[in-house]
């Protein structure tokens, strides 16, 4: 009765918990935090972490810390990591929202990698449970991202899409408001950022840390020979002397350095591709592959898997926030809820 009460006063929620980025939407509201998956805590004389900054202010504090401060990414590979840090990231974002500490119970909706266990599952709801939530709803990432993209998932026709995210990729086949195969493997955006720290490391000799890696990925990333190769001065210490110094790398440079990882990602594709239904997969030949997620972004990157495959690949119109985009949709709408997300 009490947590019905506080129901009434309370936003339900959607949130995309992923390895690099949470995002959180209110019902009927849309997307109202966007922020790094980032916790910075400080441990006091008795050695009790407390709080210091969540999201972007804690992602400013990553490699720059002393050591009674820690900035903590708890999500890993898709999965929690830190099930007490994810349950204080989880309840401050509940609060931000609500604007206050106290008498909210929302229902919440949290997007999942296929692949996890029961377990892990387990996890992710009491960690939402004892952040607050009233009802907690588990969505398939592949199914959230099919939503968020726009495909057909309630119709007899087969869609495939592919969310890139920061942990993992997940892979799946969505027909009748299902998914018929899938896949989760756990390369993706933070496997090219480390494949980037280690060429730059062994090609060199400069040492650099995953956010200057990432901001490389970003800027000049590249699945495909360009036209005209892209150059960024990247700036770090130097292995062997020690000393500080900045080098020219080029887009040439990183596309030799997530080759293995895009590689790894193609063939998971392929993977289920083969197993894929006949007639399934005569409605993907008709319609195509669809990209989601940060990674969709790295350039060429549809036309190394067309060409791989065979098949014409696609980049979502929104690729970063399909995934929250799906998960916010079934929450706004009762009868895609009850058909692709399952309650705790």
């Amino acid at each position: 009765m009490f947590k019905a009460i506080k129901g009434m006063f309370s936003n339900d929620l959607a949130i995309d918990l992923g390895t690099a980025n949470i995002l959180v939407l209110v019902k009927g509201q849309g997307v109202v935090i966007n922020e790094p998956s980032v916790v910075a805590v400080q441990i006091d004389k008795f050695g009790q972490e407390q709080i210091l900054a969540v999201g972007q202010d804690a992602k400013n504090m990553i490699g720059k810390t002393h050591k009674n401060i820690k900035a903590i990414r708890p999500m890993r590979d898709g999965v929690i990591a830190d099930f007490n840090i994810t349950e204080m990231m989880i309840q401050h974002f509940i609060e931000k929202v609500h604007k206050r500490k106290k008498f909210y119970s929302p229902r919440i909706i949290i997007c999942v990698p296929y692949g996890l266990t029961q377990v892990e599952r387990k996890a992710v709801r009491e960690s939402a449970q004892n952040a607050g939530a009233r009802y907690v709803y588990l969505i398939e990432e592949p199914m959230a991202a099919a939503i968020g993209a726009g495909l057909p998932v309630q119709e007899p026709r087969g869609s495939l899409v592919v969310d890139i995210g920061g942990g993992t990729t997940e892979i799946g086949v969505i027909s009748l408001g299902g998914l018929v195969i899938s896949n989760s493997i756990r390369t993706a955006g933070d496997k090219l950022d480390a494949h980037i720290v280690d060429y730059i490391n062994k090609n060199f000799n400069l040492l650099i840390g995953d956010r200057v890696a990432e901001e490389i990925k970003i800027n000049i990333g590249t699945a495909i020979e360009l036209e005209e190769e892209l150059t960024i001065v990247v700036k770090g210490r130097d292995k062997v002397e020690g000393s500080l110094k900045s080098i020219e790398v080029t887009s040439q440079d990183i596309r030799e350095a997530i080759k293995d990882p895009i590689a790894d990602i193609l063939e998971a594709l392929k993977i289920i591709l083969e197993q894929t239904p006949p007639d399934l997969a005569g409605d993907i030949v008709e319609n195509g592959v669809v990209l989601t997620g940060g990674g969709a972004l790295i350039r060429g990157l549809d036309k190394y898997l067309s060409e791989a495959i065979k098949l014409p690949v696609y980049i979502a119109e929104n690729p970063l926030l399909a995934v929250a985009l799906g998960t916010g949709k079934a929450l706004d709408e009762l009868d895609i809820l009850q058909q692709v997300a399952y309650e705790d």
